[in-house]
């Protein structure tokens, strides 16, 4: 028989910004049905995939399981706004969404627009820029000790941070960054009370998508008239297959570096230090040895699981540890339960900064392997390298909050109170 709240508490935004119980939800997924179908009120019916090995088993099938047309959850409404903003949904393929980014493409697309800028994102590229980062990485902690003895760690230091380095990568002019922190922040929680778009600016995410396709169209006709060295000129003048990136394209690419490339890493920095503060024993741990920095930064990620989930739809029939996926239905990889599924993790509700191995699902896997994941560490490891040296002592000065999302979600507030010392 099925369960009616269960299904709607998983499709809940609010759900998600009560770890206990999302926590909770997730391990009964596990434990009793972890292929379970799922049938929430107001949205489209679709298979939760809970397990990490189940995950992964899909993420390997990019030709069985597609992106397109549904990469992530939304309901029945949002779906009708997006697809009225430009006349979709797409005949062809489905897609009601006006973007069509990384995510939202399979190959042979996918391989070929990813192309354009993976080189970017490389280890031997970002060596280029790995002094810049530590220089940024100490301004901010920097700031974070001028701001003492309190502050709230999320809205003062981590949400600006890898903004700066994302947007100093691409091109856009710090004046710009107050507004595309504020455009992330509407994009990815429209359903939360605190950071969506207010009433009278439109209804949820429709003016948000308008404002990223304003800015992001008029850089690129910028950066074609006069290319410069930053990564919004590659995406402007960029070639696939020989013709250039139509404007739908083009926008929306800078959208997904622009959004993902800063937001999902503060939340992994915020996340990092509150279960660093909460588990005490291990920033003692991780203060007194120091080569244990690259572990710390992989158990902050899957810790912090930034990108709860995405979506695949079947091309074709599939069976999935018993349970019959047809040809057409949709499935949502819970990457947040398979972060603390226990017959891949020993011990997963414990935060370990020598945790070995450590093969979380937080960047994704397969085809879809996030393309920032190496900028991501690098930047994550930075600060946490000159903050750990200065921290005397640090403490929760009030309760963390999270933000309500299914999607992109990690902490809106975490007040601190510490003690720095100069660098």
């Amino acid at each position: 028989m099925r369960d009616q709240a269960l299904d709607n508490a998983i499709a809940n935004p609010a759900t998600y910004a009560n770890e206990a119980q999302i926590h909770a939800l997730f391990k009964t997924l596990r434990d009793s049905d972890p292929v379970h179908w799922t049938e929430p009120d107001g949205f489209r019916p679709y298979w939760s995939v809970a397990k990490h090995a189940d995950i992964l088993e899909i993420e390997k099938l990019n030709d069985k399981f597609h992106n397109e047309p549904r990469s992530t959850l939304m309901n029945i409404q949002t779906e009708k706004d997006l697809a009225g903003m430009w006349g979709g949904p797409d005949p062809k393929t489905g897609r009601v969404s006006p973007f069509r980014t990384l995510i939202d493409m399979d190959n042979p697309d996918h391989r070929a627009y990813r192309g354009l800028t993976q080189a970017w994102f490389m280890p031997p590229n970002l060596k280029k820029l790995e002094a810049r980062v530590h220089e940024l990485a100490k301004r901010y902690v920097d700031k974070m000790m001028e701001k003492g003895p309190e502050c709230d760690f999320v809205r003062e230091v981590a949400v600006y941070y890898p903004l700066h380095v994302i947007m100093s990568i691409l091109g856009v002019p710090e004046s710009d960054e107050p507004l595309m922190l504020k455009l992330t922040q509407e994009l990815f929680g429209g359903a939360d009370p605190d950071m969506k778009r207010k009433e009278d600016e439109g209804t949820v995410n429709t003016n948000t998508i308008l404002d990223f396709f304003m800015y992001f169209n008029k850089m690129s006709a910028e950066r074609r008239a006069h290319p410069g060295e930053d990564l919004a000129s590659v995406i402007a003048n960029g070639k696939v297959n020989g013709c250039p990136l139509g404007d739908l394209e083009t926008a929306s690419y800078y959208i997904i570096v622009a959004t993902a490339g800063h937001d999902t890493t503060s939340a992994s920095i915020a996340g990092g230090l509150r279960a660093l503060i909460e588990n005490p024993d291990q920033l003692a741990k991780l203060k007194a040895n120091p080569d244990l920095l690259d572990s710390a930064v992989t158990e902050m990620i899957r810790w912090a699981t930034p990108v709860q989930h995405f979506m695949r739809t079947a091309t074709e029939d599939y069976e999935l540890r018993g349970r019959k996926i047809l040809k057409g239905q949709s499935l949502i990889l819970l990457y947040l339960s398979g972060n603390r599924d226990e017959e891949a993790f020993a011990d997963p509700f414990k935060f370990k900064v020598d945790r070995e191995p450590n093969r979380h699902v937080s960047f994704g896997y397969g085809a879809h392997l996030c393309i920032g994941q190496h900028m991501a560490k690098m930047e994550i490891k930075a600060f946490f390298k000159e903050l750990l040296p200065r921290l005397d002592s640090i403490e929760l000065a009030g309760a963390p909050r999270k933000v309500q999302s299914t999607f992109v979600s990690g902490l809106k507030a975490l007040p601190v109170r510490y003690k720095l010392r100069a660098a």
